[in-house]
């Protein structure tokens, strides 16, 4: 019998932690919690949980700090929660490695259902086959292929394609796009992001338009959900 998983809760709200820790393992969770974000950060650099839930606004070092000092050396999954509703917060904590981002006030439940989605899609390496695979993708022959069709894509929109599907459910900014797709100096825009996206989802869409594979989150940017 394998033992749960373990998950390190850093929350400087005493009450909301406690409540967190219980619904967790309630859930078959094993959870240490640290209502400091250096207690937590020297506990992090000798141990790694099976995921991060991180408050943004901590006492002695805040959870943007620990976040990146763990992407350092670390792709533990990173669930972060945080009363700043920004764009800008939300933007920030993703280019720096978080993998998905809650916002105060929210329902313990729902927090806890987005720990089981993000551990499932950390640990699930695909089994299929190629042949059986639903999305195939030859990063050497720049080749995709979707639910046995292949899908003809301009060099563009194979590089976008493939830094999505690179990380399944993770939000790439529009800015983390540009900044890592169009490096031949062009002169381009969130517009041009929209506009590739937009061409890619019409071949999908094309070979099935049952399945979204590339999802908008409002604010943030494009994510890959696996089919």
């Amino acid at each position: 019998m394998q033992p749960s998983p373990l998950i390190c809760l850093v929350e400087d709200e005493i009450d909301l932690a406690k409540l967190m820790a219980e619904y967790l393992n309630a859930s078959n969770f094993q959870t240490i919690v640290f209502n400091r974000g250096d207690e937590a950060h020297r506990w992090l650099q000798q141990n790694e949980p099976a995921l991060i839930l991180l408050d943004l606004m901590l006492p002695g070092m805040d959870g943007l700090e620990i976040c990146k000092h763990q992407r350092q050396h670390s792709a533990v999954p990173i669930i972060m929660m945080t009363a700043k509703v920004e764009e800008i917060d939300r933007l920030l904590g993703l280019e720096l490695g978080a993998d998905d981002y809650v916002c105060k006030p929210f329902s313990a439940r729902e927090v806890v259902a987005r720990v089981k989605a993000v551990l499932r899609r950390s640990f699930h390496t695909p089994q299929e086959s190629a042949a059986t695979a639903p999305v195939v993708i030859d990063e050497q022959s720049m080749s995709l292929r979707v639910f046995n069709q292949v899908v003809e894509l301009t060099n563009v929109e194979f590089q976008l394609f493939s830094l999505l599907y690179s990380q399944p459910g993770r939000i790439f900014s529009r800015q983390y796009i540009l900044d890592n797709i169009y490096q031949d100096y062009r002169v381009v825009g969130d517009r041009t992001v929209d506009g590739h996206i937009k061409k890619l989802r019409k071949k999908l869409n094309d070979v099935n338009d049952q399945v979204e594979l590339i999802r908008s989150v409002y604010g943030a940017g494009y994510k890959y959900e696996a089919p």
